[in-house]
């Protein structure tokens, strides 16, 4: 069996399922093997064990605690209250044993069933098999549409894995590749000859393989996919007439990157679920990020930022919205791994999300501005798409960007219904989330000024003018144009509602509270009208 580490298992847990208030000591950190423990359990054995404390609950838990540490285990799941257990953790902690907590209503045969398959992984399924192949087909294939190529995925003894969309214009090496699901021989001691293969195991950059017509072989970009100094295999562009554009190093380096992450999740026998998404962890709090950034081996002090991905209502309510979300995300990776190869990739509330982690400081901006302008622009130009992206602040380390979430969003919400949408930063925005985050708070009371939301409500023409009043920045003659109305008329309705409420509105405090009614009202009202 393995050895893994309380965060292994605590990534994959659902969110608020348990919490580590406990991490267990280095020299004993490793887990091996899984261990229920009832609390009557006089002769349990902890070394080496994830312990499942089972039967008992807070503060009782503490005569079958002593027991255990007799032969300490790395870490003890306890149901209960934290306040319930501070003996417990005083205890443990003298030993070097972690302590996971339990929420009292979790399921124990949830957590075992998690545990067995972190420390006794499965074996391949077809299930996986699937995914792996899934993946690599839809790296090939966005691969392929960024760079007008051919592309083949091949593992390191040149069996094909994945390729993208064949059409006339293919050599008979990609040919008989792709019939075969491996390079024809006499193909292999060619590229050999030419030197491709010992450039390609020399160096980590993409290699160019000069066409041969004489031998019926187009030109050839290819690059090599490493696990640290293990070769895993290759990817390999074929040009299809107009040779190959500048930024195909940049791209392949990005797929390169997608392509090696596959490839050693499936060599490590991941399971299923443990490809669920990691965005939301991350973005949950400061113990999930610290737990998914140790899983994965992801810097967590260093600053780390957030982008979220955006598309047109007009887009996400099209029949192919999913495959495009996904076509995107894919998009994204690569892109994104080409920037930095630790980055993730997955979907938050909807959107498209990348978290940058391990960035060298927290002036990254317009570097992260530049990722998000090429994810949009290539989402453009190859899918058919319009997305527009936000690039939320720099986070001090991973385990606080959470705390960026809800402005990124924000900032996200406001490029959307910008009438230029793009990419946008904080300052672009700034004052716009400002006045945004006021009208949500202020809808979020049910305090109202009586008299000026009963004329919103009772009085539609009047409601009309002062919205196309206030929109028009208090300008009654630019009011009066956009209404087509004659400029006494709108003076005469902005007295009028004046003298009824008591609301100066040449004054800024009561223009204030004006504004955030009307722009209640005018929510309500384009929600109604949707509705019809």
């Amino acid at each position: 069996m393995a050895a893994v580490t309380v965060d292994d298992i605590l990534s994959d847990l659902p969110l608020g399922f348990a919490t580590l208030i406990l991490r267990p000591a280095p020299a004993s950190a490793a887990i091996e093997r899984f261990l229920i423990v009832d609390a009557d359990d006089e002769t349990s054995d902890g070394g080496a064990a994830f312990v499942l404390l089972i039967g008992v609950r807070g503060r009782s838990a503490l005569p079958a605690l002593r027991r255990l540490l007799k032969n300490a285990p790395p870490v003890v799941a306890v149901k209960g209250r934290r306040e319930e257990l501070a003996e417990a953790e005083e205890l443990l902690r003298d030993a070097g044993t972690g302590l996971l907590l339990v929420d009292p209503g979790a399921d124990w045969d949830r957590l075992l069933s998690i545990a067995k398959d972190r420390i006794q992984p499965r074996s391949y399924q077809s299930e996986v098999l699937t995914l792996l192949e899934e993946d690599l087909f839809a790296i090939a294939q966005t691969t392929a549409r960024l760079t007008s190529s051919h592309v083949l995925i091949e593992d390191a003894a040149n069996k094909v894995l994945a390729y993208s969309t064949v059409s006339n214009d293919i050599d008979e090496l990609r040919k008989a590749s792709i019939l075969a699901r491996r390079g024809p021989r006499k193909y292999e001691l060619l590229l050999k000859d030419l030197g491709a293969y010992r450039e390609l195991h020399r160096t980590r950059l993409p290699v160019r393989v000069p066409a041969r017509p004489q031998d019926g072989l187009r030109e050839r970009v290819a690059i090599t996919l490493f696990a640290g100094d293990r070769i895993m295999g290759y990817i390999w562009l074929q040009e299809t007439g107009d040779g190959f554009g500048p930024d195909v190093d940049y791209v392949l380096k990005g797929s390169a990157a997608r392509a090696s992450a596959e490839l050693i999740r499936h060599r490590n026998q991941q399971s299923v679920h443990m490809r669920e998404d990691r965005i939301v962890r991350i973005l949950s709090g400061s113990a999930e990020a610290a737990a998914s950034a140790h899983s994965e081996k992801i810097s967590a002090e260093r600053p780390a930022a957030l982008i979220l991905i955006g598309m047109p209502d007009s887009e996400t309510q099209a029949d192919d919205a999913a495959l495009k979300h996904g076509e995107l995300a894919n998009l994204a990776s690569i892109h994104a791994a080409a920037y930095k190869a630790s980055a993730v990739v997955g979907q938050f509330k909807g959107d498209t999300a990348v978290i940058v982690p391990g960035l060298q400081s927290t002036s990254a901006e317009p570097g992260l501005r530049s990722l998000a302008e090429s994810i949009v622009r290539d989402a453009g130009k190859h899918l058919g798409i319009s997305p527009f992206a936000a690039v939320g602040p720099v986070a001090a380390d991973l385990l606080s960007l959470h705390s960026t979430t809800r402005i990124t969003e924000a900032l996200l919400r406001c490029v959307g219904m910008s009438p230029n949408r793009g990419v946008a930063t904080i300052d672009d925005f700034e004052g716009e989330i400002l006045f945004r985050e006021a009208v949500q708070n202020f809808m979020s009371s049910t305090f109202r000024h009586h008299s000026f939301s009963a004329l919103l409500r009772q009085d539609g023409e009047l409601a009309e003018t002062l919205h196309a009043y206030f929109e028009a920045s208090l300008d009654v003659a630019e009011c009066a144009r956009r209404m087509g109305l004659h400029k006494n008329t709108v003076y005469y309705r902005i007295s009028k509602a004046s003298r009824a409420t008591g609301l100066n509105f040449g004054n800024p405090r009561d223009s204030l509270v004006a504004l955030l009614h009307i722009q209640e009202w005018a929510g309500t009202r384009k929600e109604q009208m949707g509705r019809k």
